[in-house]
């Protein structure tokens, strides 16, 4: 049917395993990375194999420096990455992030004619943003289909978020069934220069928790 689609790729656990199901569901792939001045910018090359072991038609990395605005652990060196969960919304929550990736796909995806775009949020085992939840989706979706040339003309775009209600164990086994390696993957947020995962930060912990409760061997290579 030639369905295409624009696929948020930031080469961690969860995207990789959102594009194995657009991917299954036999869509024509879009993939999109963002290098934004993350401190753990060694994702991009995990997102760069990711793409390659699913032939994506093409992958896409757009720079937009957030560095410049910072307010985020992952943004600003002079903020640091938090070692223990957070009882609110953590410090390396970046400001209107998927907002800004989401405006940059619909784009893409308007651009190409792909009226559906993938995003891994999750909104079970996740750190609390405010931007990963369902209501933003379902916003987010709406001002789509209100602010886009394609959409005035009648074609509608779909945010789908196959993983929004899966908690780690499930998207584990999920993507293992659809062929993720997730020895490509990286999820920490403070990796060392040879992509080695400190295994203390938030997103370290909730990938470990993930492996372990699903009784997966974990491929990740920690400090």
């Amino acid at each position: 049917m030639n369905k295409k689609a624009v696929v948020l790729l930031s080469g961690g656990l969860d995207s990789a395993t959102t594009l194995a199901i657009a991917n299954a569901q036999e869509y024509i792939c879009f993939a999109l990375t963002f290098n934004y001045g993350q401190r753990h910018s060694i994702e991009i090359e995990a997102a760069k194999k990711i793409a390659q072991s699913f032939n994506v038609t093409e992958h896409k990395i757009l720079d937009v420096d957030l560095t410049q605005i910072g307010g985020s652990a992952l943004t600003d060196q002079k903020i640091n990455v938090p070692d223990a969960p957070s009882d609110g919304i953590p410090d390396t929550y970046v400001p209107a992030r998927n907002t800004i990736f989401l405006s940059f796909a619909l784009a893409y995806a308007e651009t190409i004619q792909a009226y559906e775009i993938y995003l891994g949020v999750n909104s079970i085992d996740y750190s609390g943003y405010p931007d990963c939840r369902p209501e933003y989706i379902k916003s987010f979706t709406q001002t789509a289909n209100l602010a886009t040339k394609a959409s005035v003309e009648g074609q509608n775009f779909i945010i789908q978020t196959p993983l929004m209600y899966m908690n780690k164990p499930q998207i584990i086994q999920a993507g293992l069934e659809l062929g993720v390696d997730y020895s490509l993957t990286i999820s920490c947020y403070q990796p060392d220069m040879n992509g080695l995962a400190c295994g203390i930060c938030d997103s370290c912990r909730l990938r470990k928790i993930g492996f372990e409760q699903g009784g997966i061997p974990d491929p990740t290579l920690y400090l």
